[in-house]
Protein backbone atom coordinates (compact mmCIF):
# COMPACT_ATOMS: atom_id res chain seq x y z
CA UNK A 1 0.00 0.00 0.00
CA UNK A 2 1.41 3.11 -1.42
CA UNK A 3 0.11 6.64 0.47
CA UNK A 4 0.72 10.34 -0.59
CA UNK A 5 0.45 12.49 2.05
CA UNK A 6 -0.15 16.34 1.42
CA UNK A 7 0.03 18.82 4.50
CA UNK A 8 -2.83 21.31 3.08
CA UNK A 9 -1.84 23.51 6.66
CA UNK A 10 0.47 23.09 9.73
CA UNK A 11 -0.32 26.22 11.80
CA UNK A 12 -2.14 26.86 15.07
CA UNK A 13 -5.60 28.22 15.19
CA UNK A 14 -4.46 31.59 14.42
CA UNK A 15 -2.37 30.83 12.05
CA UNK A 16 1.16 32.18 10.65
CA UNK A 17 1.56 35.55 10.19
CA UNK A 18 -0.73 36.13 13.08
CA UNK A 19 -2.73 39.45 12.53
CA UNK A 20 -1.31 42.71 13.91
CA UNK A 21 2.16 40.76 14.91
CA UNK A 22 5.84 41.87 14.22
CA UNK A 23 7.44 38.96 15.23
CA UNK A 24 10.65 37.70 13.07
CA UNK A 25 8.70 34.61 12.40
CA UNK A 26 5.47 36.72 11.18
CA UNK A 27 7.75 38.72 8.78
CA UNK A 28 9.93 35.74 7.31
CA UNK A 29 10.25 35.22 3.64
CA UNK A 30 10.88 32.10 4.12
CA UNK A 31 7.58 30.18 2.83
CA UNK A 32 7.89 27.58 5.15
CA UNK A 33 7.35 30.03 7.68
CA UNK A 34 3.85 30.87 6.15
CA UNK A 35 1.47 28.43 8.07
CA UNK A 36 -2.32 27.71 7.16
CA UNK A 37 -4.64 26.16 9.73
CA UNK A 38 -3.67 22.73 10.35
CA UNK A 39 -5.19 19.97 7.87
CA UNK A 40 -3.85 17.15 5.38
CA UNK A 41 -5.09 15.34 2.05
CA UNK A 42 -4.49 11.65 2.00
CA UNK A 43 -4.57 9.69 -1.46
CA UNK A 44 -4.89 6.60 -1.22
CA UNK A 45 -4.20 5.43 -4.70
CA UNK A 46 -5.76 2.75 -6.58
CA UNK A 47 -7.42 0.43 -4.18
CA UNK A 48 -6.96 -3.40 -4.65
CA UNK A 49 -9.01 -6.19 -6.34
CA UNK A 50 -11.55 -7.79 -3.77
CA UNK A 51 -13.38 -10.50 -3.49
CA UNK A 52 -17.19 -9.79 -4.65
CA UNK A 53 -18.39 -10.31 -0.88
CA UNK A 54 -16.27 -7.59 0.45
CA UNK A 55 -16.97 -4.81 -1.90
CA UNK A 56 -18.76 -1.44 -1.15
CA UNK A 57 -19.06 0.94 -4.22
CA UNK A 58 -18.53 3.58 -1.80
CA UNK A 59 -15.52 2.33 0.20
CA UNK A 60 -13.82 1.35 -2.54
CA UNK A 61 -14.20 4.31 -4.89
CA UNK A 62 -12.54 6.36 -2.34
CA UNK A 63 -8.95 7.78 -3.06
CA UNK A 64 -9.04 11.04 -1.57
CA UNK A 65 -9.51 11.84 2.17
CA UNK A 66 -9.44 15.10 3.70
CA UNK A 67 -8.47 15.54 7.52
CA UNK A 68 -10.14 18.41 9.19
CA UNK A 69 -12.02 21.38 7.30
CA UNK A 70 -9.88 24.25 7.91
CA UNK A 71 -10.27 27.89 8.26
CA UNK A 72 -8.18 27.91 4.61
CA UNK A 73 -10.08 25.17 3.10
CA UNK A 74 -10.70 27.18 -0.24
CA UNK A 75 -7.27 28.88 -0.30
CA UNK A 76 -5.89 25.81 0.39
CA UNK A 77 -7.75 23.64 -2.27
CA UNK A 78 -6.93 26.63 -4.71
CA UNK A 79 -3.17 26.58 -3.76
CA UNK A 80 -2.76 22.80 -3.80
CA UNK A 81 -4.93 21.52 -6.57
CA UNK A 82 -7.68 19.51 -4.24
CA UNK A 83 -9.94 19.10 -7.11
CA UNK A 84 -11.47 16.33 -5.57
CA UNK A 85 -12.46 15.05 -2.07
CA UNK A 86 -14.05 11.88 -1.76
CA UNK A 87 -14.42 11.85 2.10
CA UNK A 88 -13.18 14.11 4.99
CA UNK A 89 -12.59 12.63 8.32
CA UNK A 90 -12.98 15.02 11.56
CA UNK A 91 -10.73 14.90 14.25
CA UNK A 92 -12.58 17.33 16.56
CA UNK A 93 -14.76 20.20 16.31
CA UNK A 94 -12.99 23.17 17.38
CA UNK A 95 -13.07 26.13 15.08
CA UNK A 96 -9.61 25.97 13.33
CA UNK A 97 -10.51 22.68 12.00
CA UNK A 98 -14.35 22.74 10.77
CA UNK A 99 -14.87 26.15 9.83
CA UNK A 100 -14.43 25.45 6.21
CA UNK A 101 -17.02 23.08 6.07
CA UNK A 102 -19.02 24.99 3.71
CA UNK A 103 -16.70 24.60 0.69
CA UNK A 104 -17.87 21.12 0.58
CA UNK A 105 -21.02 22.40 -1.34
CA UNK A 106 -18.18 23.03 -4.35
CA UNK A 107 -17.15 19.45 -4.13
CA UNK A 108 -20.81 18.21 -4.22
CA UNK A 109 -21.70 19.90 -7.57
CA UNK A 110 -18.02 18.85 -9.42
CA UNK A 111 -18.42 15.18 -7.99
CA UNK A 112 -22.42 15.16 -8.07
CA UNK A 113 -22.45 13.31 -4.56
CA UNK A 114 -23.33 13.94 -0.85
CA UNK A 115 -19.72 13.78 1.08
CA UNK A 116 -19.32 11.52 3.38
CA UNK A 117 -18.03 12.66 6.81
CA UNK A 118 -16.13 10.44 9.57
CA UNK A 119 -16.37 11.49 13.22
CA UNK A 120 -16.49 10.83 17.19
CA UNK A 121 -19.98 11.40 18.57
CA UNK A 122 -19.43 14.41 19.85
CA UNK A 123 -18.07 16.13 17.28
CA UNK A 124 -20.94 15.07 14.48
CA UNK A 125 -23.26 16.40 17.58
CA UNK A 126 -21.34 19.93 17.45
CA UNK A 127 -21.29 19.70 13.73
CA UNK A 128 -25.29 19.61 13.69
CA UNK A 129 -25.59 22.61 16.20
CA UNK A 130 -22.44 24.94 14.52
CA UNK A 131 -24.05 24.11 11.31
CA UNK A 132 -27.66 24.54 11.67
CA UNK A 133 -28.19 25.88 8.59
CA UNK A 134 -27.18 22.76 6.81
CA UNK A 135 -28.79 19.73 8.90
CA UNK A 136 -32.58 22.31 9.95
CA UNK A 137 -32.89 23.01 6.77
CA UNK A 138 -33.84 19.73 4.46
CA UNK A 139 -34.43 20.21 0.86
CA UNK A 140 -32.60 23.37 0.39
CA UNK A 141 -30.25 22.67 -2.75
CA UNK A 142 -27.69 24.29 -3.68
CA UNK A 143 -26.62 26.93 -0.79
CA UNK A 144 -26.04 24.25 1.65
CA UNK A 145 -23.46 21.22 1.67
CA UNK A 146 -24.63 18.37 1.33
CA UNK A 147 -23.44 15.93 3.81
CA UNK A 148 -23.55 11.71 5.08
CA UNK A 149 -22.46 11.68 8.45
CA UNK A 150 -20.82 8.63 10.02
CA UNK A 151 -20.35 7.85 13.69
CA UNK A 152 -16.83 6.33 14.16
CA UNK A 153 -16.79 3.26 16.66
CA UNK A 154 -13.33 1.48 15.68
CA UNK A 155 -11.41 0.40 12.74
CA UNK A 156 -12.61 1.06 9.34
CA UNK A 157 -11.37 0.81 5.54
CA UNK A 158 -11.61 3.33 2.50
CA UNK A 159 -10.59 2.74 -0.62
CA UNK A 160 -8.23 -0.44 0.31
CA UNK A 161 -6.56 1.42 3.38
CA UNK A 162 -7.80 0.60 6.93
CA UNK A 163 -8.00 3.58 8.64
CA UNK A 164 -7.19 3.25 12.42
CA UNK A 165 -8.73 5.75 15.13
CA UNK A 166 -6.36 6.98 18.29
CA UNK A 167 -8.18 8.55 20.93
CA UNK A 168 -5.80 11.15 22.08
CA UNK A 169 -6.16 14.29 24.64
CA UNK A 170 -6.39 17.64 23.74
CA UNK A 171 -6.37 19.11 27.07
CA UNK A 172 -9.57 17.86 28.71
CA UNK A 173 -11.21 16.89 25.91
CA UNK A 174 -10.42 13.77 23.87
CA UNK A 175 -10.61 13.74 20.23
CA UNK A 176 -8.60 11.83 17.13
CA UNK A 177 -5.80 11.27 15.80
CA UNK A 178 -5.78 8.45 12.40
CA UNK A 179 -3.10 6.08 11.43
CA UNK A 180 -3.26 4.72 7.78
CA UNK A 181 -1.19 1.41 7.70
CA UNK A 182 2.38 2.91 9.14
CA UNK A 183 1.53 6.60 8.78
CA UNK A 184 0.05 8.11 11.97
CA UNK A 185 -1.34 11.45 12.17
CA UNK A 186 -1.85 13.21 15.97
CA UNK A 187 -2.61 17.10 15.66
CA UNK A 188 -3.95 18.60 18.56
CA UNK A 189 -2.82 17.04 21.18
CA UNK A 190 -0.72 16.98 24.87
CA UNK A 191 -1.13 13.45 25.96
CA UNK A 192 -1.53 10.00 24.49
CA UNK A 193 -4.04 7.74 26.92
CA UNK A 194 -2.31 4.54 27.58
CA UNK A 195 -4.74 2.43 25.70
CA UNK A 196 -3.74 4.49 22.21
CA UNK A 197 0.13 3.40 22.38
CA UNK A 198 -0.10 0.26 21.01
CA UNK A 199 -2.39 1.60 18.15
CA UNK A 200 0.84 3.23 16.90
CA UNK A 201 3.27 0.10 17.37
CA UNK A 202 5.39 -0.22 13.80
CA UNK A 203 4.36 3.36 12.98
CA UNK A 204 7.25 4.32 10.17
CA UNK A 205 5.89 7.88 9.44
CA UNK A 206 4.72 9.79 12.63
CA UNK A 207 2.51 13.52 12.38
CA UNK A 208 2.46 15.18 15.99
CA UNK A 209 1.33 18.04 17.10
CA UNK A 210 4.41 20.55 18.67
CA UNK A 211 3.14 23.95 19.26
CA UNK A 212 6.07 26.21 20.50
CA UNK A 213 9.08 25.42 22.97
CA UNK A 214 7.49 26.34 26.28
CA UNK A 215 4.53 23.83 27.58
CA UNK A 216 1.08 24.53 27.01
CA UNK A 217 -2.10 23.26 28.42
CA UNK A 218 -3.56 22.22 25.37
CA UNK A 219 -0.58 20.75 22.90
CA UNK A 220 3.04 19.44 23.10
CA UNK A 221 5.47 21.70 23.37
CA UNK A 222 8.48 20.67 21.44
CA UNK A 223 10.30 18.34 24.10
CA UNK A 224 7.01 16.71 24.77
CA UNK A 225 6.88 15.81 21.36
CA UNK A 226 10.18 14.49 21.05
CA UNK A 227 9.52 12.09 24.13
CA UNK A 228 6.86 10.66 22.02
CA UNK A 229 9.29 9.63 18.63
CA UNK A 230 12.12 8.48 21.06
CA UNK A 231 9.08 6.24 22.43
CA UNK A 232 7.55 4.79 19.10
CA UNK A 233 10.86 5.03 17.03
CA UNK A 234 9.24 5.87 14.01
CA UNK A 235 11.79 6.10 10.76
CA UNK A 236 10.96 10.03 10.22
CA UNK A 237 8.92 12.25 12.23
CA UNK A 238 7.10 15.59 11.25
CA UNK A 239 5.89 18.59 14.10
CA UNK A 240 2.55 20.19 12.92
CA UNK A 241 0.11 22.77 14.39
CA UNK A 242 3.00 25.12 14.80
CA UNK A 243 2.73 28.82 16.67
CA UNK A 244 5.16 31.69 15.26
CA UNK A 245 7.40 31.33 18.07
CA UNK A 246 8.87 28.60 15.65
CA UNK A 247 10.89 29.32 12.74
CA UNK A 248 11.27 26.76 10.10
CA UNK A 249 15.19 27.11 9.64
CA UNK A 250 16.21 27.43 12.76
CA UNK A 251 13.72 24.71 14.79
CA UNK A 252 14.54 22.09 12.35
CA UNK A 253 18.19 22.39 12.42
CA UNK A 254 18.48 22.00 15.96
CA UNK A 255 16.06 18.89 15.96
CA UNK A 256 17.20 15.11 15.97
CA UNK A 257 18.19 13.63 12.69
CA UNK A 258 14.52 12.24 11.47
CA UNK A 259 12.64 14.76 12.78
CA UNK A 260 11.62 17.95 10.73
CA UNK A 261 9.38 21.01 11.09
CA UNK A 262 6.38 19.84 8.66
CA UNK A 263 5.20 22.53 6.47
CA UNK A 264 2.11 23.71 3.85
CA UNK A 265 2.71 22.10 1.00
CA UNK A 266 4.48 19.46 2.23
CA UNK A 267 4.43 16.24 0.18
CA UNK A 268 5.02 12.65 1.67
CA UNK A 269 4.97 9.23 0.34
CA UNK A 270 4.56 6.33 2.75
Amino acid sequence: MSLKVTFLGTGTSHGVPMIGCECAVCRSNDPRDRRWRPSILVDAGEAPPAPSSARSAFARSVRHILVDTSTDLRTQALTYGVTRVDAILFTHSHADHVLGLDEVRRYNVVQRSAMPCFADERTLSDLRRTFGYIFDAPGVGGGVPQLALFQIGGAFTLGGVEIVPVPVMHGPRPILGFRFGSFAYLTDCSAIPDGSWPLLDGVRTLVVDALRERPHPTHFSVSQALDVVARLAPERAYFTHICHDLAHADTSARLPRGVELAYDGLVLDC
